[in-house]
């Protein structure tokens, strides 16, 4: 078996399954293959031991109480950094500088208004309806408005300005699903 494996025996079969060393340098069996090589599948009542997907975002320990965000723990980011900041880091993979930052919060600043249109679909919706449906809606209803914002082929630079219209928008959509 190589070290890069672990191997699980089923009655007289073997099966290798490979590791993985995630961001904190924790290491992990990779299952994806198991239950096509034995037809087997896992229990992990609670979750507490599954790890659901490779982030270079988040790492998560609940047992040990660790939350963080592209390295920085949530409690550090909570006391010296502003929501966009924050935001700007889970998108950029960085805390911005200043100039950037600044550049960050005017694009969000200038794209906070919302066509008034958008608001004939909001009054579509049931005065019952649950604000989450309503909000997911708004959000999505944005392709109607900004269709390049579909275009497969779109350059990074329109990727940058769908996310800061979403960003500037947010509050707005927020507060009108809750309304």
């Amino acid at each position: 078996m190589a070290e890069d494996t672990a191997e699980i025996k089923v009655g007289d079969k073997s099966i290798e399954l490979p590791l993985i060393t995630g961001t904190e340098n924790e290491t992990a069996i990779n299952i994806g293959a198991l239950r096509a090589q034995s037809g087997l599948i896992t229990l992990d009542p609670g979750y507490k031991n599954t790890g659901a997907t490779r982030s270079a975002i988040t790492f998560l320990d609940g047992e040990k109480g660790i939350l963080r965000y592209r390295g920085y723990s949530i409690e550090e980011l909570a006391e010296k950094s502003t929501f966009l900041e924050v935001a700007y880091l889970l998108i950029y993979g960085e805390l911005p500088d200043a100039k950037t930052q600044q550049e960050f919060n005017t694009g969000i600043t200038h794209h906070t208004l919302v066509h008034e249109d958008i608001k004939k679909i909001l009054e579509g919706f049931p005065s019952n309806a649950h604000p989450m449906g309503v909000l997911s809606s708004l959000v999505t209803s944005l392709t109607a408005f900004y269709p390049e914002s579909l275009d497969p082929n779109r350059s990074a630079d329109a990727v940058d300005l769908s996310i800061i219209r979403i960003l500037a928008k947010m509050p707005t959509f927020a507060a009108w699903a809750y309304k």
